[in-house]
């Protein structure tokens, strides 16, 4: 049996991203992996989108993958709506994280759940 892993469980309120930065630090730390700053900015944008556009608790995994040991970070909330990268607008005053993110991963994804909600993910080099 595949060992639990561990998640952070986070009220949708301005304190999410911060509180989820510190566990992803704290993971890599445990990991050994002194360069956490990827890991971190990563989940503070999946965190700040799941709180500003989704719905209800914030749920934050981090984790190894098993098939090539690259880091994982999952975000889950209730909310319906999947985000997407939108056309580049250089007048916008919003909405060029999930665009950085991207940038910044080896992939990245989302995918709805069947209990309602979806999972946000990201897989770093």
């Amino acid at each position: 049996m595949a060992p639990e892993i561990p998640r952070l469980i986070l009220e949708p309120n301005e304190k999410a991203a911060g509180r989820a930065r510190r566990f992803v630090a704290a993971r890599f730390a445990e990991w050994g992996i002194a360069d956490d700053d990827i890991g971190r900015l990563v989940v503070s944008e999946l965190v700040t989108n799941a709180y500003v556009h989704g719905e209800g608790r914030i749920v934050v995994r981090v984790f190894v993958d098993k098939h090539d040991r690259l880091p994982v970070v999952e975000v889950w909330d209730g909310g319906a709506k999947l985000p997407f990268i939108p056309a580049l607008d250089c007048t916008a005053t919003c909405g060029r994280g999930l665009l950085l993110v991207a940038e910044l991963v080896r992939e990245w994804g989302v995918r709805p759940l069947d209990e309602g909600g979806k999972v946000t993910w990201a897989k770093l080099h």
